[in-house]
């Protein structure tokens, strides 16, 4: 028997042809040992071959790397070659098989890479969703407790997996759920302490309170395009004693739109010999160019023949570290664009909450994508980025009305070279106990936005002059003719209707032309060059061709990048039938309520497809509120919701996008108040009891909500309510501005979510000095058609009757003033009965006086 194992040992990866890389995460005596126990179990090692030390990767089918940071990286993955990690190495010979190395690989977009989970006391629906997600970022998961687990999901210490954990002195973590919540949420990974048990921060510490800041050493270097100097380890003697070649046998070239002086140039070209490489004028011939523009001839020139291209900051970092980072890695390692991010001159930008070199760098980053950066914020900014939502420019935004986003927005806007909408709930979610700088400067460059917008042919002519220019700009289009754009897969797969030798080739069968195909290996460049043939009449028609088809697919591409921002992805997600979370383009803030709900439907719809197959489409979407059966029973809900979905009913927490509303009675909560708006069929929670009872799907219509007592209370017909809601879905207080105290009984953020449910725009009411919010947001709706009805138009402030919120009343019928219209101080009820009835309905009650002033008890 043992020798059986040792033969299936020493087979084990007789198919690995490996190469190692090494960095600073992967010293050499590390690299030895997993090489002697690759050859060991059957492996062929392939070391870097060349004449530039690259990895020749038509002999390889494993890359060995503990980061992405290396000059072949994109190539291998173009090529569908397998780099993961050296864990991989370790658990494939511990599980007796080659293990998946999409749960090894280095790539930081899987940033739950490297990752063991294990729940213990969570219900099965929730604990399939992090199931997924793990899955789909790149974790793994395992039903028991082992010495393999990194991470156990429990609400609490009690479960006995936990227990196991501190009896066994364990090294993983035990967490609260939310951590993976945030994390799928930012789609990063993030610090787990806030949410580590059995103190986590989360539930602990209050919302004001200060939150740890992060330093960020990894950020130093990297916070400017432009470095006013040398990084302090090149000033010192240390470059003479230190062995430096990163650079080995690479050709170097200096552009001349990096404008420095001699002397500085002479001490760059002195680094660059030391470290083993040499200095070329001519771009053909060297293998990275430093260059600080896009617009140039030799960055498109260099960047279509994939060779690296980067910045000054991007060079002083592999001269001072000594170690290779890919210049797309940092978005300021990499050239930036004369112009800017098309229309982002308009927007000006303030930071909060980042400190250090984090805040250097998104100050920089802002200016980079064109916009106008500003210390201080006034009433003319666009746009707040925060790490979280407590600061004194956060309260002014909220009141001013100023979009607040975190770094997402701007890396990512950057990074694609396109201005990313603020519906996407990523860029306006904060998690309650995390500092968000400790993420910063870890979103890469997008390389087939770089593509689309600087290595086309329409970008060549737009930045081309007249004269000569024009002449060598038309011969490097023919150039591009012949070499296909940067990263195409042309360069992988020989075109079907292209002769390799001159000889027509037959036509594949319609059946195999529609399948995807391995790319070819033998096309596969080793130096980052492309031969150059020349160009013909078939390969002009192919592209035509290409471009036709892929003008075809338009629609589906921007469907799929939509369906990438919901919970679960693309793969995990499903697909939703229906635009009914598109979101007006007029709004200049917009809530992320309706795209978290749907997302929070569609989590539960991935839930159930983890262990059945796929579900029809739910018959309706069910919004329950007061319904006391599932208060303090988890578990119990779980299981109904799953029982309700198989029935065909989908239970949202969205109020927009219920179809049916059940409650027991006309309540105003939250959650009866803002789904009213939209007209659902309003019944009975009795119509959950008797499903849940009889195990099928009843008529909703036998269930109508009949609550004569609550009608004669609040003075009003649920149906004629509904009827009227019907007439303007969600559009009561369409473009009314509503002011609001932050201390006002209930709590500011319910009634900014019932004003907009309605359409309207809820504004923190703060009674800042010098503000004139009141006026401004009172005429920005240029979409609201205005009609003279001869009655006074009114602003609204509601409020509370504490002696805090009075001292705002005299400021904001000042702010009204000049405005032409009347302010109007009201009580809550004013909101909430109007839009219980879903009409505009006054009564002098409503109206707070000065002798009204209590404690609003």
């Amino acid at each position: 028997m043992d020798g059986e194992e040792a033969a299936a040992q020493s087979v084990l990866f007789s198919q690995v042809h490996f190469a190692i890389v090494q960095s600073q995460s992967l010293a050499s005596s590390d690299a030895e040992a997993l090489t002697r126990l690759l050859l060991d179990n059957g492996a062929k090692e392939h070391t870097v071959a060349g004449p530039n030390g690259r990895i020749a990767l038509t002999e390889i089918t494993h890359i060995i790397s503990a980061t992405s940071d290396f000059v072949e990286y994109d190539d291998a993955t173009d090529a569908l070659k397998s780099v993961v990690r050296p864990e991989w190495v370790s658990a494939s010979v511990a599980k007796g098989r080659l293990a998946n190395p999409r749960s090894y690989s280095p790539d930081p977009r899987l940033f739950f890479s490297g990752l063991v989970l294990c729940c213990a006391d969570i219900p099965e629906g929730d604990k399939d969703a992090i199931m997924g997600g793990v899955l789909a970022t790149g974790g793994l998961y395992s039903s028991s407790v082992t010495k393999m687990v990194t991470h156990i999901v429990a609400l609490s210490m009690d479960h006995e997996k936990c227990q196991t954990v501190v009896k066994k002195g364990l090294k993983c973590k035990v967490v609260l759920p939310h951590w993976f919540d945030d994390c799928l949420r930012i789609g990063k990974r993030l610090d787990e302490n806030p949410y580590t048990l059995p103190n986590p921060g989360v539930t602990r510490l209050k919302p004001g309170d200060p939150i740890q800041e992060t330093r960020r050493i990894d950020m130093q270097g990297a916070s400017s395009t432009q470095p006013s100097e040398l990084p302090k380890v090149l000033d010192s003697n240390e470059v003479a004693t230190r062995r430096v070649d990163v650079l080995n046998g690479k050709k170097v070239m200096l552009a001349n739109d990096l404008n420095i002086g001699s002397h500085l140039r002479g001490t760059i070209e002195e680094l660059i010999n030391s470290s083993g490489g040499t200095v070329t004028s001519t771009v053909s011939r060297a293998d990275m160019l430093i260059c600080h523009y896009r617009e140039s001839s030799d960055y498109r020139t260099a960047s279509r023949a994939r060779k690296e291209v980067g910045n000054l900051a991007w060079f002083y970092y592999l001269i001072t570290y000594n170690s290779w980072i890919s210049p797309m890695k940092r978005l300021l390692y990499y050239p930036v664009s004369r112009n800017g991010i098309p229309g982002f001159d308009t927007f000006r930008i303030s930071v909060s909450n980042y400190n250090g070199e984090a805040r250097v760098y998104l100050e920089n980053l802002a200016i980079a994508a064109g916009g106008a950066f500003t210390k201080t914020m006034k009433e003319d900014n666009t746009h707040l980025i925060t790490a979280h939502q407590y600061s004194e420019k956060c309260e002014a935004a909220r009141e001013w009305n100023i979009n607040m986003v975190n770094h997402l927005w701007l890396e990512e806007s950057y990074a694609k070279w396109q201005i990313q909408t603020l519906s996407n709930p990523r860029y306006t979610y904060f998690p309650p106990r995390t500092n968000l700088s400790e993420i910063v400067g870890r979103t890469q460059i997008d390389r087939h936005a770089v593509e689309k917008y600087f290595l086309t042919p329409s970008t060549v002519e737009e930045s081309e002059g007249s004269g000569a220019q024009r002449l060598n700009a038309k011969v490097l289009r023919l150039h591009d003719q012949d070499s296909g754009p940067l990263g195409s897969t042309q360069d992988l797969v020989p075109d079907r209707t292209r002769p390799s030798d001159g000889t027509p080739t037959a036509p594949r069968s319609r059946q195999m032309s529609g399948l995807v195909r391995t790319p070819a290996t033998t096309r596969i460049v080793i130096d980052g060059k492309e031969n150059n043939t020349p160009s013909s009449a078939s390969s002009r028609g192919a592209k035509d061709r290409a471009a036709a088809k892929l003008h075809d697919q338009a629609a589906d591409i921007a469907l799929y990048e939509k369906e990438k921002k919901r919970i679960g992805g693309v793969i995990f997600g499903g697909r939703r039938k229906t635009s009914e979370d598109a979101v007006s383009n007029g709004s200049r803030k917009r809530s992320n309520s309706k795209d978290e709900g749907v997302a929070q439907e569609e989590q539960g719809r991935d839930k159930k497809r983890t262990k059945t197959n796929k579900l029809p489409p739910p018959a309706m979407r069910l919004l329950l509120t007061g319904y006391k059966i599932w208060e303090k029973n988890g578990k119990r809900e779980a299981e109904d919701k799953s029982r309700l979905r198989d029935l065909g009913i989908l239970v949202t927490q969205d109020p927009t996008h219920c179809t049916h509303l059940a409650s027991p009675s006309i309540v105003r909560t939250k959650k009866f108040v803002c789904a009213l708006a939209r007209a659902p069929m309003v019944i009975s929670t009795e119509f959950v009891d008797d499903c849940l009872a009889k195990d099928e799907l009843r008529e909703p219509e036998d269930y109508i909500l009949d609550d004569l007592a609550g009608e004669q209370r609040m003075g009003f017909k649920l149906s004629e309510a509904v009827k009227r809601a019907k007439d303007h879905p969600g559009q009561l207080l369409r473009g009314m501005p509503i002011y609001c105290t932050e201390s006002v009984k209930g709590g500011f953020d319910v009634y900014k979510s019932i004003i907009e449910a309605n359409g309207g725009k809820c504004v923190l009411y703060k009674g800042r000095a010098g503000s004139n919010a009141a006026s401004r947001a009172g005429g920005e709706d240029d979409d609201v058609d205005v009609m003279d009805t001869g009655e006074p138009e009114y602003l609204y402030l509601i409020s509370g009757n504490t002696p805090t919120e009075k001292a705002l009343w005299p400021k904001f019928r000042q702010s009204v003033q000049g405005t032409g219209k009347l302010p109007r101080i009201v009580y809550t009820d004013w909101l909430l009965n109007s839009a219980l009835r879903q009409e505009l309905h006054w009564e002098e009650s409503y109206e707070l006086k000065e002798d009204a002033v209590g404690n609003d008890e």
